[in-house]
């Protein structure tokens, strides 16, 4: 499923968070018109990366057990659910799971993490 296929899919604009508090793997929901939008936001290599934040096995959130959600060596982001593993740098399924991350697009501008289009 796309991104967009969300019932609760914010528009392109709508402001994230301040870009200097993502230092990590964060979950967080996007207050819209439409409802909340669960997110994942994280910073790799210095790029913004940002994810809905729902295992494809269960569409359970990542850190429906637990709020670790980093691979010990930094590189896959887990499901505390399942154990399934994703790429931190594309979303791709590394293990326990069928497919990826659905990948949200996001763009800094003056400052504020925000959805791009």
């Amino acid at each position: 499923m796309a991104w967009t296929d969300y019932s609760t899919a914010p528009e392109p604009g709508t402001v994230i968070c301040h870009s200097d508090e993502v230092t990590g793997v964060h979950a967080l929901s996007v207050t819209t018109g439409k409802g909340e939008f669960p997110l994942l936001v994280l910073r790799a290599d210095g790029i913004f990366r940002a994810y809905v934040n729902a295992c494809p096995h269960q569409y359970l959130p990542l850190n429906y057990r637990g709020d670790r959600l980093l691979s010990a060596d930094g590189t896959m982001l887990l499901c505390t659910g399942h154990g399934a593993r994703f790429d931190i740098h594309t979303g791709a399924v590394v293990s326990g799971a069928d497919c990826g991350l659905d990948a949200v697009p996001v763009t800094v501008v003056d400052g504020m993490l925000r959805i791009a289009s």
